[in-house]
Order: structure tokens, then sequence, then C-alpha cells
């Protein structure tokens, strides 16, 4: 592995992690309260056209990174939907 993809996949691990805290502290309060729903649906619809632009260009980094801060996003959506 070349080191400008270990660079990437690096980078990739280290971008997925940012929504983490987030989610674990949400579903441990059980409380989506101060949660701006907008903020995470804008996430998920990013996400998604960096999958689609992952994809294009066969790049695996931005797919991975992408879909794993969309499924994030998308528990976030269904956190503050359900803990109303």
């Amino acid at each position: 592995m070349a080191l400008v993809d270990i660079l990437g996949y690096s980078a990739g691990a280290i971008t997925s992690l940012t929504f983490l805290p987030q989610v674990i502290k949400t579903w441990k309060e059980k409380s989506a309260r101060d949660i701006s729903l907008l903020m995470f649906v804008i996430a998920a619809i990013n996400e998604v056209i960096w999958i689609a632009y992952g994809a294009l260009l066969d790049n695996w980094v931005i797919i991975l990174t992408n879909a794993i801060v969309l499924s994030m996003s998308s528990v976030m959506i269904y956190f503050k939907l359900s803990y109303r």
C-alpha cells in the first residue's frame, strides 16, 4: 500500500469518528432535545453526494468514510425522531 493510500485511509478513519461521540452521548442519555435535526439531514444528504462522487472516481477512501458518517447521521436522525 502506498503512503498516499495510508494517509487517505487514516484521514478517513479519523473523519469517520467525528459524529461518534454525539451518537454515544445521545444514545446513553436517551435525549436528542438539543440536537439540530436539520444539521443531520443536511449532513446525510452531503454524505450521499460524497458517496456518489467517490463511486464515480472508484475511490474507496471517499466511499467508506462517507458511508460510515452517513450511517451515524442516519442514527442521529432516528434518535432525534424517536426521543421526542
